[in-house]
């Protein structure tokens, strides 16, 4: 039997906990530092934390908040946005986070992977990558918040990742997040296949289900935004978790 990472992933706007769809329309869902407590209480393998704000802003993590909130966890933290410079990457840790996840310096300063990749090991350095399909079904990752396309095909940009350094690669379909209509296992399967580094799966978690969709395709460990911090049809803010039991029934023993 094999256990699964299953990852919430936590969006900040202004200090807060916001949810959006398809990287658009956040809307606020609370505290982050009391969903943190709870998840503390849900028994969960790790968290993301990402600041959709800073990069769109231009401005840098705020490190008070960042080791405010990593004070009240009893998991592993990533965390993203903002992240410019070796020196970001290094404060960022000193907060006490322990993956740093970037994604618009990737493209830009990859040479900023390879350095930390160095200084604090691979498993420390994750890449965000953010893609979306065109009408024609042709696929481009993008940075800056989906805001800028990477002129390099998905794989051959995982592939470029993976050379850097980059420890494992969040792979996050734009048009499928906060929508529950599934991860996309065709890529999943595409990109697990071209990079020997783990790959995260998210955007478009309905249920446990789709969890073990996912890693049948060939992902490492999932991820989900709206699975854990909505409830029922009329996405009523609810901190959610599956318990562990549930996990290994409908996960873990399938490997």
């Amino acid at each position: 039997m094999r256990r699964i990472r299953v990852i919430p992933i936590l969006l900040l706007a202004n200090g807060g906990l916001v949810k959006t769809v398809r990287f658009k329309k956040p809307n606020y869902i609370g505290d982050p530092i009391n969903a943190v407590k709870i998840f503390n209480e849900k028994e969960v393998d790790e968290l993301v934390i990402l600041d959709i704000e800073k990069t769109r802003q231009n401005a840098t993590p705020d490190f008070e908040h960042i080791r405010d909130i990593v004070s009240e966890a009893f998991m592993p933290i990533g965390y993203g946005g903002g992240i410019r410079s070796m020196d970001d990457i290094k404060r960022v840790i000193d907060c006490g986070i322990e993956k740093v996840v970037v994604n618009t310096i990737a493209w830009e300063k990859p040479h900023v992977i390879e350095e930390g990749a160095k200084i604090f090991g691979a498993q420390s350095m994750v890449v965000s990558v953010d893609y979306s399909r065109n009408m024609f079904g042709q696929t481009s990752a993008f940075i800056k918040s989906g805001g800028l396309k990477v002129k390099l095909t998905l794989e051959e940009y995982t592939k470029r990742l993976e050379a850097y350094g980059a420890g494992e690669i969040v792979l996050t379909s734009i048009d499928r997040e906060g929508t529950y209509t599934g991860y996309d296992l065709e890529m999943i399967t595409r990109i697990s296949h071209s990079v020997s580094i783990p790959v995260v799966a998210n955007g478009g978690a309905r249920d446990i289900s789709d969890f073990l969709l996912a890693v049948q395709s060939g992902a490492s460990a999932v991820a989900a935004g709206s699975r854990f911090v909505y409830s029922g049809k009329e996405h009523g803010i609810l901190i959610n978790y599956p318990s562990q039991a549930e996990l290994y029934r409908e996960v873990f023993s399938k490997f």
